[in-house]
């Protein structure tokens, strides 16, 4: 019995040492285009789940449009990814366009997605990836603007310093 517990406990030491795979998440583009999240490796990378249906995802937008000006020379890549389905899609070109997104939106996520990056069963919601793929932090609900800045200047200087918290939950609000 003693041992089976040893084993158990190096076992959880282990992995809580190792650090988490990198992410991938497959889908279209505007034009229809398959996109992939492993292209954008080498890039810190916020992605943002939302749809068009959906209140909160319409009053965090700006944010994210702001910040994508402000860090995207310093090669972070911002991904707009809808839950949109069939239905609604027809929304998405002027939901861009009433919101100013100037990066790119791709189209075809699920619950499914928001599930396996950890994110949740609702949008909007937020995953931040460093530039190995892994997520380093997540936002659930409506993100604050200092929730971003923090994220990614802490992504940006090499994940030193005071880690930002890891999951932010505002749904329950």
């Amino acid at each position: 019995m003693w041992r089976g517990l040893a084993i158990l406990c190096v076992g959880l030491i282990a992995a809580a040492g190792s650090k988490p795979k990198p992410v991938d998440l497959t889908l279209n583009d505007l034009s229809g285009a398959r996109v992939h999240l492993r292209d954008l490796r080498g890039k810190i990378v916020v992605l943002n789940l939302w749809a068009t249906w959906c209140g909160p995802c319409k009053a965090e937008l700006p944010l994210l449009v702001t910040a994508e000006r402000e860090y995207k020379d310093r090669g972070v890549a911002f991904i707009a990814a809808s839950l949109d389905d069939v239905k609604s899609r027809a929304r998405i070109p002027e939901f861009i366009k009433q919101s100013g997104i100037g990066f790119p939106v791709w189209m075809g996520a699920t619950s499914d997605d928001l599930a396996k990056l950890g994110l949740g069963e609702a949008v909007p919601a937020t995953a931040f990836l460093d530039a190995e793929g892994r997520i380093a932090a997540r936002v659930s609900g409506q993100i604050r603007e200092s929730e971003i800045k923090e994220r990614l200047d802490w992504l940006l200087a090499g994940q030193s310093g005071p880690a930002p918290k890891a999951f932010v939950q505002h749904l329950s609000e």
